[in-house]
């Protein structure tokens, strides 16, 4: 995801969000009220309104913001409808690190008594200067967000606590192939050399004991949107030209010309190519299984030398 500038929130989102779409909402009845003994929640990413669904069950009606695995979700504006789910949630989950930071603007536009919030940054104690904000694919990271969705869900509704304390344990349960998988990478596979666009799966890769020989800066360049110095760009064509790295891994939601001469170079190269996704790509996968179909796509990457554009 581009943070559009340093340190910023996506300035591009929230040029487009408007005074219009907040006053819409500020001023509409809002959505349906909640069915009876449900939460409401809203998500900014669907990769965590999904979690939320896991733990809430049947005594949650979750919705998340960004859901579309097929567009950029860089360019994402802010609708009345939106602003209105959010009015009416009593939780919300977001990611913080300046990556969702119009959630905070519609947040202040409308205002609720006892709504909580779950910012992921926050929750798990990240600085704001934290350089990589693709949170969900660290395997430390929804362990954490279960067990705060599921306390939170209690505060509101704590006739079901146990209810929901038994589904997060399950949750964390369920993590385990994904882990299994990246443990018997690493192990398999240790110091595999990659490259990549963007640090969308760099929390991942790292787990999986790759070295990423692509310069930091270039990554934040590309996902910040500014144009990478030529010394880098350098660099990096010559990981693939040299034949440096198994592996190439690309931000499959946002590419440009760039991204797409750097794919180029890796086929030419024989270089297999991975594109990773910044939204859960729906439907037909979980938190759990997109995360493992992602270490499985660089298994065969590696073992096999096959490509995977797309999940």
């Amino acid at each position: 995801m581009a943070v559009r500038g340093a340190g910023s929130a996506r300035l591009m989102a929230l040029a487009g969000m408007g005074a219009l779409a907040l006053a819409a909402a500020a001023c509409s009845p809002g959505p349906p009220a909640a069915t009876p003994g449900t939460v409401r929640v809203v998500a900014a990413e669907n990769e965590y309104g999904n979690v939320a669904a896991q733990i809430g069950g049947r005594y949650a009606d979750v919705s998340s913001v960004e859901s579309n695995p097929n567009t950029d979700p860089h360019t994402y504006e802010v609708s009345p409808g939106v602003a209105e789910e959010v009015q009416a949630a009593q939780l919300v989950i977001q990611n913080g690190v300046g990556y969702d930071s119009f959630m905070d603007k519609v947040e202040a536009a409308t205002p609720k008594a006892g709504r909580a919030v779950i910012d992921v940054q926050h929750l798990l104690g990240l600085p704001d200067s934290t350089p990589n904000p693709h949170l969900w694919y660290s395997p430390t990271t929804m362990p954490k967000v279960a067990s705060a969705i599921a306390a939170d869900l209690a505060r509101d509704e704590p006739s079901h606590a146990s209810y929901f304390e038994a589904r997060a344990s399950a949750f964390d349960a369920s993590l385990e192939p994904w882990l299994n998988a990246l443990a018997r990478f690493k192990a398999t596979y240790p110091g595999t050399a990659v490259a990549t666009t963007e640090p969308v799966a760099d929390y991942m890769l790292e787990a999986a004991g790759t070295d990423n020989l692509t310069p930091f800066p270039l990554q934040a360049d590309i996902m910040n949107g500014v144009d990478p110095s030529p010394q880098d760009v350098s660099f990096q064509s010559g990981l693939f030209s040299g034949h440096k790295v198994k592996v190439f891994v690309y931000n499959q939601q946002v590419t440009d010309s760039l991204t797409q001469s750097f794919i180029s170079a890796a086929h030419s190269a024989g270089i297999p190519v991975i594109g990773v996704y910044e939204t859960m790509p729906v439907p037909g996968y979980d938190y759990q299984s997109w995360m493992l179909a992602e270490v499985q796509a660089l298994q065969r990457a590696v073992a096999d030398k096959v490509s995977t554009a797309r999940l």
